[in-house]
């Protein structure tokens, strides 16, 4: 049975006519799991980080870990105890972190169809449908290697994630004042450097600068964890705003389809009975 091959962003199928349409070149098996375990070391570290924040925000150690263990999403995390170490109220913390969260099933709704898990495999594999797995499965070009990639990625995360956030909330006391560390932007730092080389398109680039704009600016204005809901607003404005120039610009190609059906070919007569010239 061949190897059931994803296509490459971008890349247009094969028609039903191109049979001799080549496949995208495997990757050893080696390979993929290099450069998933990179991925699952590097940010798995950063759970010290969270670790020490979350202690320092007065979160007791066991609720700590059971975040790491139950919600497994870094951003959403840092997020939460940021605004508990604010003074937020938590319901409103723990809103801006579900919020921060979502982006997840949209992940899931794509690796659902590069992966094609067995059913019983789906409820596992969910919990680790997050910014690296998802980053590290879409980068293979096969099927086999990004189910490689996503498994190797997500059990290397979730292990030292969970075992660095132990041991970051156990040790956060021999580290005096956190707050003088910046510990807690290393998540979100993480996400980011996730997240730019993925902005190719003018629109992307503007969600994520208006997303910027409205989360740092009303910080001062508004509650803790509120700033990062209103944030979100600027994916349907951007696209709307998109789809606005997009349609006037169709109309106006339209129009100028219409005024160029309208004039006389040059040399005819025009219904003046004049003879149109160059």
């Amino acid at each position: 049975m061949t190897e059931q091959t994803v296509p490459a962003p971008g890349a247009c199928a094969a028609g039903p006519g191109d049979a001799t349409a080549p496949d995208p070149p495997a990757r050893p098996d080696l390979a993929v799991v290099r450069d998933a375990l990179g991925v699952g070391v590097a940010v798995g570290l950063s759970g010290f980080a969270f670790g020490v924040t979350s202690a320092g925000a007065g979160v007791p150690v066991w609720q700590t870990c059971l975040l790491s263990l139950l919600v497994f999403t870094g951003a959403s995390q840092f997020a939460l105890v940021g605004a508990l170490a604010a003074g937020g109220n938590p319901f409103t913390a723990a809103a801006g972190a579900f919020f921060l969260g979502v982006r997840n099933a949209f992940y899931g709704l794509r690796l659902s169809q590069l992966l094609r898990l067995p059913r019983w495999v789906r409820p596992f594999a969910a919990h680790w449908v997050i910014d690296e797995t998802t980053a590290v499965a879409l980068a293979q070009p096969t099927r086999r290697a990004a189910r490689l990639g996503f498994a190797v990625t997500g059990l290397s995360l979730y292990l030292l994630w969970n075992l660095t956030t132990f041991g970051g909330a156990v040790g956060a006391r021999a580290l005096g004042d956190t707050d003088a560390w910046g510990l807690d932007a290393a998540g979100p730092a993480a996400f980011l450097a996730l997240l730019a080389p993925m902005l190719r398109t003018g629109t992307e680039r503007a969600v994520a600068g208006a997303a910027v704009v409205l989360g740092l600016g009303l910080l001062p204005v508004l509650p803790v964890g509120v700033p990062v809901l209103v944030a979100a607003l600027a994916a349907p404005v951007a696209l709307w705003l998109t789809g606005r120039a997009a349609s006037g610009r169709a109309d106006d190609a339209r129009a100028g389809r219409d005024r160029a059906g309208d004039r006389p070919p040059e040399g005819r007569e025009s219904s003046s009975g004049k003879e149109t010239r160059p």
